[in-house]
This record gives C-alpha cells, sequence and structure tokens, in this order.
C-alpha cells in the first residue's frame, strides 16, 4: 500500500491531501501516530544499515511528527522519505532518529520554498482569480495584523499571548498553510480576546470600602494582641 502511494507521487499532491489535523478528526490521534509509525518503520526496513532505531523510538517520533505537521499531510511523509532515499542520502551504515527527523525537516523546508516560488508564479502570471486573491490578502494581511495589534492594551494581561497568536497566523498564510477564511477567523477571535468588559463590581463601593478597612482594623488589632511583644505587657 505504502509502495502504490509514493509512485508517482509530488509536492502538489501531497499539499492536496487530507492534512494530518483532519485525520486526528476523523480517525482520532492514535490511529494516525500508528499510520506514521508502519511508513517510518518501512522506510527503516528498506535500509541497508547496520545500527537501526528501535520501536520505541520510532513510536517516540511518529508521535513528535504528528504534533508538530499538523498542517501538512501524511503524504507529506511519505515523499520526504521517498526523496530521501532516491536522493543517494549516504546514512554510513547506520541511521538514528535525529537524522530521520533532519531529513523529514529539511523536506518541508523545501515544501515552503516550493509553495513561496508557484505563490510568485501565479502573482507573475496572473493565471488565475486566486492568484488575484491572495495577492489582495498578502497586501492587506500586515495592515489587518498592525491594526488589530494595535487595539492590544498594553496592560492586557494576554496581550503578548495575542500578538504572538497573530504572527503565527500570518506566517502560517504565507506558507499557505491556512485558506485565507481560516485566517480571518483567527485574527477576529484574537480582536475579540482584547475586548475587555467594565466590571464596577470589581471595586468596592464607599460604604462597603468603609466596612472593609474596619475589618482591617479590627483583625490587626486582634493580631497584635495575641502576638506583641513580652515586655510591651
Amino acid at each position: 500500500m505504502l509502495a502504490d502511494i509514493g509512485i508517482g507521487l509530488t509536492k502538489a499532491q501531497a499539499q492536496a491531501a487530507p492534512k494530518i489535523f483532519q485525520l486526528n478528526h476523523r480517525i482520532g490521534e492514535r490511529e494516525v501516530v500508528k499510520l506514521l509509525v508502519v511508513i517510518l518503520r518501512a522506510f527503516v526496513d528498506s535500509l541497508r544499515v547496520k545500527d537501526k532505531p528501535e520501536a520505541g523510538d520510532l513510536i517516540a517520533l511518529a508521535d513528535d511528527l504528528a504534533r508538530t505537521y499538523t498542517h501538512d499531510s501524511i503524504k507529506d511523509i511519505i515523499l520526504a522519505l521517498k526523496e530521501a532515499r532516491t536522493s543517494g542520502h549516504n546514512f554510513f551504515q547506520a541511521l538514528d532518529v535525529s537524522t530521520l527527523y533532519k531529513l523529514i525537516a529539511d523536506y518541508f523546508e523545501q515544501k515552503a520554498r516550493f509553495l513561496e516560488n508557484r505563490h510568485l508564479d501565479q502573482k507573475a502570471n496572473g493565471a488565475s482569480q486566486q492568484a488575484t486573491d491572495v495577492k489582495l490578502l498578502g497586501n492587506a494581511a500586515p495592515k489587518m495584523l498592525e491594526n488589530v495589534a494595535q487595539q492590544i492594551p498594553d496592560d492586557h494581561p494576554n496581550a503578548e499571548g495575542i500578538r504572538q497568536k497573530l504572527s503565527i497566523t500570518n506566517a502560517r498564510v504565507r506558507r499557505g498553510l491556512i485558506t485565507p477564511e481560516q485566517a480571518e477567523q483567527q485574527r477576529a477571535e484574537a480582536r475579540k480576546a482584547t475586548q475587555r468588559k467594565d466590571r464596577p463590581d470589581w471595586k468596592p463601593g464607599a460604604e462597603a470600602q468603609k466596612a472593609i478597612d474596619q475589618r482591617h482594623r479590627a483583625e490587626d488589632a486582634r493580631l497584635f494582641e495575641k502576638y506583641r511583644p513580652a515586655a510591651l505587657t
């Protein structure tokens, strides 16, 4: 099955495949990790190297990949390993988890460049309405992000977290990991999070504050009488 999937597999096909976070909802996170373990095991077994990762290492790596590349597809992982095997990479008779992770990370760096170049080609050719929409989004997104960021009060308890979320949203749009609609929804959630409703009940009124002060003075007097130094008695 893995061999059939890998035949003729391209970056464009991998990009169009269901994303890992979507599979998590459809079949469950445990099943996704199991699929990744099978893929990693098949790749390891296909190499003629003496030292190979153990089963526990592959399970840990599969879990890490499922959590890291949530907005990429399992076909991306298959293609990453296929390209590593067919590119003549020399494993020097040994293969460990760190090498596997680096091979996959390198693939996703190349994928990011591929998506960026494709986006630039679409802008240059003006081949479709999608290219126009992406261009408009690219021009508007920085201004939208700036406007939202300016609305975050400096004293907001989660100001830094909201700014970081907006930065991540903008980066995902540039890489093509989320749609314009998803990006706008995330920005709307950030704008909503910056709104802090007035809570007049947080501060006591004059009479309530007076009663609170009286209780505090009475408690101070009681503690003083209980713990005052013996020299004062």
